[in-house]
């Protein structure tokens, strides 16, 4: 039976206010986490303005990661794709609005395809998002955002190469990473390029996850992403693309409730993973900087620690989270284990047991 006293709390979290749970922490559903600027720029899209998201984005600078993440979440809400079309209209050469942009047309693109467009409807789509990612590239060369729209699009049913400006004279085999621990064939050099402007970018290694996810299946992106988590150029945050692969790989095992789903997160594997990320990419961050790590990031450390029974350093990322969390990774796993609470009540009882 759920705890009463927490049922209220969780309805109100489902609908994205905030909820008070016993301890006295808010829960709010929401991946812009701390981000109080970003907040504020969603706000003022809402009302269909995009000054505050001008003003947003070139503050953020080349900050390439929070640049990525900030622009995921700016054309997440389908309200906001006629307000920023209206911006890339008034200001066709700013490089912020056309990168924007070009991920709502690369959004609408695999969302066509998602959902079994017609061919055609999709290609026109894709080719669409392939046309902007030239011009933001013309107007933002060392960015590599453009690389990263390119790679997503990647996920489509096409040959990768026609996402890629460069193929017809690039030297080197196009499918192939020189790197013997490393040779799943893929679209290595779009890859490439983006690491070229930002080694270890982040959005780069995860769209290629999502292009081995997609295109060859779970064993293949968990491969990927422990030879990319171990590279010696690796970023710090590149230590949590392994967990992100085995929450790929649970949902496929036992993402329709099969048997064992507890014990695939009580593995010395996931152990592993999950202390690494934690010692070599969390702790190391200071406090007054927690603001600027990825929700995403913290939420998935802090399901495969608790998971995994390392509860001291859960609760150090569970109070880095503060009152904010993602339904994902928590949804899939409370849904495949078949709890009756939903996934805001287990949630909570989780992070109350952990910081009790």
């Amino acid at each position: 039976m759920s705890d009463p006293l927490l049922t209220g709390a969780a309805s109100r979290a489902h609908r994205g206010d905030s909820a008070t749970p016993p301890g006295g922490m808010n829960l709010i559903v929401s991946p812009v986490g701390a981000d109080s600027d970003l907040r504020a720029a969603l706000e003022d899209l809402k009302m269909g303005r995009y000054l505050a998201t001008r003003d947003l984005l070139m503050r953020t600078g080349v900050n390439w990661s929070l640049l990525a993440r900030r622009c995921q979440l700016l054309v997440s809400d389908p309200g906001a794709r006629g307000v920023i079309k209206m911006w890339r209209d008034e200001e066709p050469h700013s490089r912020h609005a056309s990168v924007l942009w070009a991920r709502i047309l690369t959004r609408g693109a695999l969302q066509l395809h998602r959902e079994g467009g017609a061919g055609d409807v999709v290609a026109r789509a894709a080719g669409m998002a392939r046309k902007e990612w030239i011009w933001a590239e013309s107007l933002w060369p060392e960015s590599p955002e453009p690389w990263n729209g390119r790679l997503q699009l990647t996920r489509l049913p096409y040959d990768p190469r026609f996402f890629d400006p460069l193929w017809r004279t690039r030297t080197e085999p196009w499918e192939r990473l020189e790197d013997v621990e490393m040779q799943l064939p893929g679209p290595w050099p779009l890859w490439a390029e983006a690491n070229r402007r930002h080694p270890g970018n982040r959005d780069a290694h995860h769209r290629m996850r999502e292009y081995f996810l997609h295109h060859r299946g779970t064993v293949p992106a968990l491969q990927y992403s422990q030879w990319s988590a171990s590279a010696s150029w690796s970023s710090p945050e590149l230590l949590m693309l392994p967990l992100y692969a085995l929450m790929d790989v649970y949902r496929e095992r036992h993402g329709h409730g099969q048997q064992g789903a507890l014990g695939f997160w009580q593995t010395d594997q996931t152990h592993h993973f999950a202390m690494r990320a934690f010692t070599q990419w969390f702790s190391p961050v200071p406090v007054a900087e927690y603001r600027w790590l990825s929700s995403w990031d913290l939420n998935h450390l802090a399901h495969a620690l608790v998971f995994c029974g390392a509860s001291g350093p859960a609760r150090q990322v569970f109070n880095a989270l503060g009152p904010y969390a993602t339904p994902q990774p928590w949804k899939d796993v409370n849904d495949s284990l078949g709890r009756s609470q939903n996934w805001e009540d287990e949630f909570v009882r989780i992070r109350r047991a952990v910081l009790r």
